[in-house]
């Protein structure tokens, strides 16, 4: 087990190494598997408050994180376009805009979410809200930013997260004020998501053209 690595669902946590090793057979030793599984696990046991899911989110987490390392790595091709959205806390806008980009591109782009320093869960507003407008929100969940999503990516936007994202070339950049629902009742909440909508829209054309 790598260093510093919890101890809790350790068993648990090797089946999800084994199924990740056999899917990226040939594409990613073994060890790579194991240290971002167990890299993953750890960073969201920081700030999950419901612990029964952990192993399962870490998994989603960690395979997120390999496809994308592999994707910037070449060792898979990369057919669609690729979107990393960023905010403070992966709780509001930057899970708003994933959510409403996925749902516009469908299958032709691929979206991922992070956040500089990442809630323990998706403001429930903002869930309720999406989910009024038909996108459910359920599985999402918060996840810190890694250098590999950010290297994935075709197209990162921040929005409120600062200098927290490196910067790398040949990508396209954007970088949107907007306010941040964290503290905001349900009217407001429509609001800003309404103005997402308008920044998303707008992206998406950009990427079609």
């Amino acid at each position: 087990m790598p260093i510093g690595a919890p101890l809790l669902d350790t068993h648990v946590l090797q089946h999800a190494v084994d199924d990740l090793a056999r899917k990226y057979d040939g594409i990613f030793s073994a060890e790579t598997i194991e240290r971002c599984v167990y890299e993953s696990y750890t960073a969201l046991s920081r700030t999950a408050t419901v612990r029964e899911y952990l192993v399962i989110l870490a998994e989603r987490f960690a395979a997120s994180r390999l496809r994308a390392l592999a994707l910037a790595d070449g060792r898979i091709e990369k057919l669609v376009p690729q979107v990393l959205f960023v905010c403070v806390h992966n709780v509001g806008r930057s899970q708003i805009a994933s959510a409403l980009l996925a749902h516009y591109g469908g299958t032709e782009v691929e979206v991922r979410s992070a956040g500089s320093l990442p809630g323990a869960e998706v403001h429930p507003l903002v869930v309720t809200e999406l989910h009024r407008r038909g996108i459910d929100l359920g599985g999402a969940f918060p996840k810190p930013l890694t250098d590999d999503v950010v290297r994935a990516a075709d197209y990162v936007i921040t929005m409120g997260c600062g200098d927290a994202c490196p910067l790398y070339p040949g990508k396209h950049y954007h970088d949107w004020e907007l306010s941040d629902p964290s503290e905001e009742d349900s009217d407001a909440v429509r609001e800003i998501v309404d103005a997402i909508d308008v920044h998303v829209r707008a992206l998406w054309t950009e990427i079609q053209n």
